[in-house]
């Protein structure tokens, strides 16, 4: 199957050697969002909870994007620098999911790009689209 880039202006653009997101059939693989704001590529202000919606807002953008929405996500990667800020996540991922939840892991890492205290990355399967006769 051949590969398709997913590309948006409402997420930040690449910030390395990768694409924003690859659908190869009804599969797409969104690549780690970090709390940047598309407009100024600056990371957004305030405090854990702004920059975990920020996260959650660029993958919400690139599923967007890609033909889906969240609740097309069927596994979710969280890297915390910190995992007392789980319960955050936990929190406002109960926002943007609602049950069935998506497969999830959340792995506590030392450092992120940009110093950023979250990233986050997901599948998402696409429903498949009937063929309509005219």
């Amino acid at each position: 199957m051949p590969k398709e880039i997913i590309h948006t202006d409402q997420a930040p653009q690449a910030i390395g050697t990768y694409s924003q997101a690859v659908k190869v059939g009804h599969t797409v693989y969104l690549s780690g969002q970090i709390p940047l704001l598309p407009e100024t590529m600056v990371l957004v202000e305030g405090d854990i909870a702004a920059q975990i919606t920020r996260v959650f807002e660029n993958l919400k953008a690139v599923a967007q994007a890609a033909g889906g929405s969240l609740a097309d996500v069927v596994k979710l990667n969280v890297f915390l620098t910190d995992l007392s800020h789980f319960p955050v996540v936990n929190d406002i991922m109960g926002l943007y999911f609602q049950e069935p939840y998506p497969a999830r892991a959340v792995v506590g890492v030392a450092a992120l790009p940009k110093g950023v205290p979250v990233e986050m990355d997901a599948v998402m399967q696409l429903p498949e689209q009937e063929n309509q006769a005219c």
